[in-house]
């Protein structure tokens, strides 16, 4: 019999696991997960999927062990790995914006700028790149390597922090401030460049990730349509932006149009009064899952 066709998938375990499950479940991959298990199932047999700390990804699939994953652009640099960017996709922990990793003093240190870490200790999780910027910086100084809570280290088991953060929240929270960003970071789909050649694997990628884009893509738009009358048209579309052209139907009623459109979800508390001001009525408001251009 031959062989079943596998592409094996590394699923960040940790920080990004729910937000990484549930963008898969709006592409349209159902994954289930006991809480002491490394291998969810999914309702695709040609998918292997493995539960793979982020800051570990890169290097996995560097050497082939797994065929593709999902992780920072940071722990790709952290690990200076050899792998195949495939695709940016823009999502975090708590929304679809970059994280940053930053340089964080306690409010009261005399740190201001990069010179003055010169003898001075930092503790990060991000070691292997800090160590290249200070030096890129020249500035000498020691770096510790951080299991964790690191917002907490300040003043007294180290004078500064190289952390990720997302809001800001949790560096405020612990009375540091911000002395400099270092670089941004997002998502990344990865492959193994090996596994990039062979066609099976790589046709399952792309597609996966066309459905991931698609979903993030539809994740701050919604689609909205409406009935207008002939009389009330210019003005209702000159109110409407789309991704290309709202789409317009005629209606059984004589004189009558159905108008459908996709739009930012930010703009609709504000557009929908104007569109029903315009003459726009039945106007409706839906979810979308995914947003293919």
């Amino acid at each position: 019999m031959p062989k079943k066709k596998i592409l094996k998938l590394g699923v960040p375990k940790g920080s990004l696991q729910e937000s990484t499950f549930k963008l898969f479940r709006k592409a349209g991959y159902n994954f289930s997960v006991s809480s002491r298990s490394y291998y969810p199932s999914v309702d695709d047999p040609e998918i292997q999927p493995m539960l793979i700390r982020a800051q570990e990804m890169a290097g996995y699939v560097e050497k082939g062990i797994i065929d593709c994953g999902l992780t920072g652009r940071d722990w790709i640099i952290e690990q200076n790995a050899k792998v195949r960017e495939v695709a940016e996709l823009n999502y975090a922990k708590e929304g679809l914006r970059p994280v940053r990793w930053v340089l964080a003093v306690p409010n009261d240190s005399k740190i201001k700028k990069i010179k003055d870490l010169n003898g001075k200790r930092i503790s990060t999780e991000l070691v292997g790149y800090t160590k290249r910027w200070l030096k890129q910086n020249k500035v000498k100084a020691e770096v510790d390597f951080s299991w964790g809570a690191t917002e907490v280290k300040p003043p007294l088991l180290c004078d500064a922090i190289v952390e990720l953060t997302e809001t800001g929240s949790s560096l405020r929270a612990n009375n540091l401030r911000i002395v400099e960003v270092l670089f941004e970071s997002t998502t990344r789909f990865i492959s193994n460049r090996e596994s990039w050649k062979n066609g099976f694997k790589r046709r399952k990628m792309e597609n996966l990730v066309l459905l991931l884009q698609g979903a993030l893509a539809a994740e701050e738009k919604v689609g909205l349509k409406m009935n207008v009358p002939k009389s009330s048209m210019k003005r209702v579309m000159s109110l409407l932006p789309s991704i290309n052209s709202p789409t317009v139907s005629q209606l059984a009623q004589e004189g009558w149009f159905d108008v459908d459109t996709i739009i930012d979800e930010k703009i609709v508390r504000d557009l929908i009064p104007r569109l029903k001001d315009a003459g726009a009525t039945g106007i409706v408001e839906y979810p979308l899952n995914k947003v293919i251009p």
